[in-house]
């Protein structure tokens, strides 16, 4: 700080220049506020230069980046310069000493570059150091998450147990597989061992009221059939579990609605791809979450094509084209005619002649699928109408029956006899009466009417519909003899099914619970009198506790009992023709998928191999690519999906609901695998 009056000019400009480097510094924002104080303050005694500074600077307290401003102030006199002073710290700048000789500002300059020369040194250096230690890091930043979630995974197990004051110890109630226990012994010994504790640990096996959660254990190959299952809802504790027969239902309903030897090679193929690279796959997890669905069901895929490849073969499809692999056995022998064929004709035209290796072996059937000859017959679409869907009906009630089955089995386990007597006989007697006959007719139909009298087979929907009706024409063809008095015989049986199902069950369980009640009351004085539950009894009414979350048993209540009983009695009757009518799906999708086949076949293959020229060849090659194309995504990807869903389907709403409630919570064990890939619930 200096006299303005005697400055030369020179020295002015000297100082102007090195403004920037050595004055005071404040934001930019508060330049004018700042100027306009010191005019009125020191009453005009000061003469003010200041410049910006082009580059933000950083603050080193909020990180924040702020623009700058330097300025250097002249003044007279002790008393101006304590005004300027208060002034500049009342603004918060900083204040820089100026030297009063040029040779001490130049030398100050070269200071001030000299250490900002070696911050940068130091600035740099310290960042190539923290790039090395981050390198080092990053190798083992994965192990050290991994190490972190575990410590707090086993901690936030340790705090659900608790403290046994007295004994010092932590005592710890879980769920365990019961073929495990030796295992978790072995592994409660070796964990004491390794510790070096002296308190060994103890494990007792307690008895409680409390539902168990349900664990099915799995494998790579079970793991996919067992996710469709449990999608439907976790099975209640030791019910009968649906996936080992998913496993082979599932795919095989998939085929019929899929079949095609070809499509079903493609799809086998790209599931081996994927069993075969399973390690390398997943070793390189990918962010995909579509492929990580579909790679997960790489066994079902795999399965689904290769009983898809087997429905091909029977349907006698592929790519729309039929294998002749065996030789047709259609001949127009039958229309023979000596007036009208000759021998001579018949020696050219070896096709007219019966085959006779197949005829002497087979009898005129073809021996495995369907005749190829069907493929150029105008009759086709007609013919695998009726075929598919009586077989369609076959499979369904087929698969519903065996569902029904199965209940018995969790009848007979969980020791619920009014279930069999008044469930599951009349259950199975009202289907078997009705949709079991129905097979029996199909089957008998196409025993009994071959190629030669078929034009007089009379209609199963009519005599479906007559024996609903009990209605028949005086002059009605019948199937066999003595078909009346048998359809009405089981008509009037699955009609009394119904109050059977309806009526008994509630009757017998209110009956039950007012003798329960009776014999609960009969006491005098604190004593009871009257015979009380048996050993026998004692473990049904303990394994009945055990099938509730609660350890009390809820009071009973007819009207509720009633209701759902006859809920369960309507859906059942129902839910048999309405179930059977949506196996038709396996009829309807199958047609849909040949039909579609046949179509990209025709107005893409069919028309590159019409053009004979060389042009057609080239039109080929091009239209072969369109074809594969269509083919992936239409026929491969959307029509399998469509038929992975409608199978999907039927084993949930047809096949499980016959047996499976699917009420209870899964088994979720205490696993580092789950920790490892961050899955750990925080």
């Amino acid at each position: 700080f200096t006299d303005t009056d005697s400055i030369h000019e020179n020295w002015k400009l000297t100082i102007s220049n090195l403004i920037s480097e050595f004055s005071v510094m404040i934001n930019r924002e508060r330049i004018p506020t700042f100027e306009r104080m010191l005019w009125r303050v020191c009453r005009g005694n000061v003469f003010l230069r200041q410049a910006e500074i082009e580059n933000p600077l950083e603050d080193p307290v909020t990180g924040d980046y702020v623009h700058k401003s330097v300025f250097i102030i002249f003044f007279q006199g002790d008393q101006l310069k304590n005004r300027v002073k208060k002034i500049c710290e009342g603004f918060r700048a900083s204040l820089y000493p100026c030297p009063e000789t040029p040779q001490e500002r130049k030398e100050m300059a070269a200071g001030v570059n000299t250490r900002i020369d070696d911050l940068l040194m130091v600035l740099n250096q310290t960042e190539d150091h923290r790039q090395r230690v981050l390198q080092a890091a990053a190798k083992n930043v994965r192990v050290w998450f991994i190490k972190v979630r575990k410590m707090k995974a086993i901690y936030h197990t340790l705090n659900l147990c608790n403290i046994d004051v007295t004994q010092k110890c932590l005592i710890a109630e879980v769920w365990c597989p019961v073929a495990d226990l030796d295992s978790i012994q072995f592994a409660l010994r070796r964990g004491t061992e390794h510790s070096g504790s002296t308190v060994p640990s103890i494990l007792n096996r307690m008895q409680t009221n409390q539902t168990p959660p349900t664990y099915n254990k799995t494998n790579k190959f079970t793991d996919g059939f067992q996710n469709i299952v449990d999608a439907y809802g976790i099975g209640t504790y030791r019910e009968i579990n649906p996936a080992p027969y998913t496993i082979i239902t599932f795919p095989f309903l998939f085929a019929v609605m899929f079949g095609d030897f070809g499509h079903g090679i493609l799809m086998t193929l790209f599931a081996v791809w994927m069993v075969i690279r399973e390690s390398r796959i997943l070793s390189q997890k990918s962010d995909n979450e579509i492929f990580n669905i579909i790679f997960s069901g790489r066994y079902i895929i795999l399965l689904m094509g290769s009983f898809s490849i087997y429905t091909g073969l029977i349907y006698n499809d592929c790519f729309s084209k039929s294998l002749n692999m065996f030789g047709s056995s259609w001949s127009v022998r039958p229309m023979f005619q000596k007036s009208n064929w000759t021998e001579d004709l018949l020696r050219e035209y070896p096709m007219l002649q019966l085959n006779p290796a197949i005829d002497g072996v087979f009898g005129g059937a073809y021996p495995f699928g369907i005749d190829p000859i069907w493929n150029i017959a105008t009759n086709k679409l007609s013919f695998l109408n009726s075929f598919k869907m009586k077989m369609s009906v076959i499979l369904g009630i087929i698969h519903m029956m065996f569902g029904v089955t199965l209940s018995l089995l969790n009848h007979i386990y969980f020791k619920k006899p009014l279930n069999i007597f008044l469930g599951f006989i009349p259950e199975i007697i009202f289907m078997s009466s009705l949709f079991g006959y129905l097979i029996i007719l199909i089957i008998y139909k196409w025993a009994a009417y071959n190629a030669k009298n078929s034009m007089h087979a009379p209609s199963l929907l009519i005599h479906l519909i007559n024996m609903f009706l009990f209605s028949y024409e005086k002059n009605a063809q019948m199937l066999y003899s003595g078909q009346k008095g048998i359809q009405c015989f089981l008509v009037v049986v699955a009609f009394l099914c119904i109050p059977w199902m309806l009526i008994a069950k509630p009757l017998i369980l209110r009956q039950q619970y007012l003798q329960r009640r009776h014999l609960g009351t009969l006491n005098f004085g604190g004593i009871r009198v009257g015979n009380g539950p048996t050993e026998e009894d004692a473990e049904i009414i303990q394994h009945d506790q055990l099938s509730t979350h609660s350890e009390e048993g809820e009071e009973f209540n007819f009207g509720d009992t009633v209701i759902n009983q006859s809920i369960h009695t309507i859906e059942y009757c129902l839910g048999c023709i309405s179930n059977t009518a949506s196996y038709l799906r396996l009829w309807a999708l199958s047609l849909a998928h040949a039909q579609l086949s046949e179509v990209l076949w025709t107005m893409v293959i069919h028309l590159g191999l019409s053009i004979k020229n060389l042009a057609g060849s080239l039109a080929l090659f091009f239209l072969f690519a369109v074809f594969a194309t269509l083919t992936v995504a239409i026929l491969l990807v959307m029509e399998g999906l469509s038929a992975f869903l409608h199978a999907l389907r039927l084993h949930w709403v047809e096949f499980q609901n016959k047996f499976y409630m699917g009420t209870g919570f899964k088994f979720l064990p205490f696993s580092f695998d789950s920790i490892r890939d961050g899955k750990f619930d925080e």
